[in-house]
């Protein structure tokens, strides 16, 4: 085989910020159309639409990292901003911020790790792929 005629396989993958985007909306970084997720954080082992093995990319500590970035730059200044105007007892804002905060927790999580595990994935990074 000729290097004119060798199948590059990092030709067929996207750009890392398609890849990213896509991983981000919970799809195949590859296809874009298979779901990234079997369950809420775990990874199918392939992709149900091109067969792309995702089982083996991890983003470790990597997403509850980012989340908690996101999350933190939401929250805190809503509440400095609620708690300046309102004058609410003090249950209340003990009681809604942390359910404001788990919720969007719980809404981001999935997004950052699939967003990480689009990046992780484009990018070969050492330690995704299989042995």
């Amino acid at each position: 085989m000729t290097a004119a005629t060798r199948h590059d396989p990092a030709a067929d993958r996207p750009a890392i910020s398609l890849a990213a985007w896509r991983g981000a909306r919970l799809l195949c970084p590859a296809c874009g159309i298979g779901r990234l997720f079997g369950r809420y954080l775990k990874p199918v082992a392939d992709c149900a639409a091109c067969g792309e093995p995702m089982g083996h990319v991890r983003s470790d500590d990597a997403a509850p990292w980012l989340t908690i970035l996101i999350v933190g730059h939401i929250v805190v200044p809503l509440l400095l901003m609620v708690e300046q105007v309102t004058d609410w007892p003090l249950w209340v804002p003990m009681t809604l911020w942390p359910a404001v905060a788990m919720a969007l927790m719980l809404a981001v999580l999935p997004r950052a790790k699939g967003l990480l595990m689009g990046i992780i994935w484009a990018a070969r990074a050492p330690g995704s792929e299989p042995d």
